[in-house]
């Protein structure tokens, strides 16, 4: 079974690419991460 790793700004195109990753692998097979890389605002980071 193939994996996937999704990167997640919390915003709605990673939410999208993570909702995409889940129904394709399984939410067992996909791990995700988010990062703070300085951004202003940290809303999307919290809901990341």
């Amino acid at each position: 079974m193939s994996k996937a790793f999704v990167l997640s700004s919390g915003g709605l195109d990673s939410t999208t690419c993570l909702a995409m990753a889940i129904e394709k692998y399984g939410a067992e097979n996909v791990v995700t991460a988010s990062l703070y890389y300085g951004q202003k605002h940290d809303k999307e980071l919290k809901c990341a």
